[in-house]
C-alpha cells in the first residue's frame, strides 16, 4: 500500500466499505444479546467527530427502530442491524489486525468501616480533586486534560499511588468502603469497577469516579522485565502468587503503577461504562474513543483465550475505553464478574480484527452516496 514510503507516525483509522455477508461468522452469532447492549447505549446517544462523523440525531431511527425488536429473537435482531448499519473493514496505516485483550467486574470483600480484616480503604473523590480541559484555554490545546490538587492557591499534580498507599489521604473522611486484600484493591483499579461484598451479604457496585492524572503502567511487563515472570506467564494469578511469595517486595511492585482511581457507589444495572450505559457481559466493547465513537456496533474477529485455533467472532457495541486501550484496532472485551470471567480476562491477549458498523447517514457520508 505505502510503497517505498514508510507509513506515517500517527496512527490512522482506515475504513473500508464492506458487505455483510462478508464478515466472517456473521450469521452465526446471536445478535439478539447485541441488539439488547445496543438499546442501552440509546439511553445516551452520542455524537462524534473525525474521524468517524454521527450526529445525535441519526442514533434516533435505528434506537426507535431498535426497542421494537423482540430482545429474544436473534433473526430479527440481525435483520435490524442489516437494516439499519453499514459495515466497514477498520485497519490502521498499515495492517488489518491488533490486539485484543480482556477485563471484568472486580469482585472483593469488604464492610463499611475498618474492622478485623478490612483494612485497606477504596477511596470516593477527594474535594481537592481538580479536572482541568486544557481546551478551554488555548484551541491548540483541544483534547488535553490534566488532573492536579490545589495547594496553596497553586495546582499540583495529583498524588501517586505509593503516597496514597502510605497514607496521603488518610484521616480526611474519603473512605467509601474498606476490604480485606491490597491485591483484589489494586485489581479494582485496574478494571475500573467492582462488587463489593459487605459482611451481611449485600452487595455494594462501585464504579469509576475519577483519577489521579498519572499514566497507567504494567506491574505484570515490569515483573517480565525483571525476570521474575516469564512472556505469557504473567495473568492475574501469576502476578499474584509473585507477590504472595514475596511479601516484603509488594508495596514497591504496586507502586510501580502510579495511577490511582477514585470510586463512586452505584444504584441499578452496572457496572457503568466510560459511555455511561451498564456494560453487558460478553457484548460491551472498550475501545480508543479517538477513533471509534461509543454506541457503534462492532463485529469483532478474533480468537478465544488461549485457544488460538478457536474462533471467537460476535458483535459487540462500543461503550467503554480505559488508559492501555490505545490505537486503530484495539479492544477490551468485557467478560462480566466472577471466577469465570476473571479467568478468560486475565488470560486474554488475542489478535483479531473488527469491522464497525456505521448508521446509515454517516455511511453514506463516508462513501460519497
Amino acid at each position: 500500500m505505502w510503497g517505498c514510503t514508510p507509513p506515517p507516525k500517527t496512527p490512522q483509522l482506515i475504513l473500508a466499505p464492506t458487505a455483510f455477508e462478508d464478515l466472517p461468522g456473521w450469521r452465526g452469532d446471536a445478535q439478539g444479546a447485541a441488539l439488547q447492549a445496543f438499546v442501552r447505549s440509546c439511553e445516551k446517544p452520542i455524537a462524534s467527530a473525525q474521524p468517524v462523523a454521527i450526529a445525535a440525531a441519526e442514533w434516533t431511527a435505528p434506537c426507535n427502530a431498535a426497542r421494537d425488536v423482540p430482545p429474544d429473537d436473534d433473526a430479527a435482531a440481525r435483520r435490524f442491524f442489516e437494516a439499519w448499519f453499514r459495515p466497514f473493514s477498520a485497519s490502521d496505516n498499515s495492517r488489518e489486525d491488533g490486539l485484543f485483550t480482556g477485563y471484568f467486574e472486580a469482585e472483593l470483600r469488604g464492610a463499611r468501616q475498618p474492622e478485623g480484616r478490612y483494612r485497606v480503604p477504596i477511596y470516593r473523590l477527594p474535594d481537592d480533586h481538580v479536572a482541568v480541559d486544557l481546551s478551554k484555554f488555548s484551541p491548540k490545546l483541544a483534547g488535553k486534560h490534566i488532573v492536579g490538587r490545589v495547594e496553596a492557591g497553586k495546582l499540583q499534580p495529583y498524588h501517586e499511588r505509593g503516597s496514597i498507599d502510605q497514607g496521603a489521604l488518610a484521616q480526611r473522611g474519603l473512605e467509601l468502603l474498606w476490604v480485606d486484600d491490597e491485591i483484589d484493591a489494586f485489581v479494582l483499579h485496574v478494571q475500573g469497577s467492582g462488587r463489593v461484598i459487605l459482611p451481611d451479604g449485600a452487595v455494594v457496585r462501585i464504579g469509576f469516579a475519577g483519577h489521579n492524572g498519572l499514566g497507567y503502567r504494567s506491574i505484570g511487563r515490569r515483573l517480565i522485565e525483571r525476570g521474575a515472570l516469564q512472556p505469557g506467564k504473567a495473568s492475574w494469578d501469576d502476578i499474584r502468587n509473585w507477590i504472595e511469595t514475596h511479601p516484603d517486595e509488594a508495596a514497591a511492585l504496586l507502586a510501580v503503577n502510579k495511577r490511582f482511581i477514585f470510586f463512586r457507589e452505584l444504584t441499578g444495572d452496572g457496572p457503568i461504562g466510560a459511555a455511561g450505559v451498564a456494560l453487558t457481559p460478553g457484548r460491551s466493547l472498550a475501545v480508543d474513543r479517538r477513533y471509534v465513537p461509543y454506541g457503534v456496533p462492532v463485529w469483532l474477529e478474533t480468537t478465544w483465550p488461549n485457544e488460538t485455533e478457536r474462533p471467537l467472532r460476535r458483535l459487540m457495541i462500543a461503550q467503554d475505553t480505559g488508559a492501555a486501550i490505545r490505537g486503530p484496532v484495539r479492544g477490551d472485551f468485557f467478560w462480566g464478574y466472577g471466577p469465570k470471567a476473571l479467568a478468560f480476562a486475565g488470560k486474554m491477549k488475542s489478535r483479531g480484527r473488527y469491522f464497525l458498523l456505521l448508521p446509515r447517514g454517516a455511511a453514506d457520508r463516508l462513501t460519497g452516496s
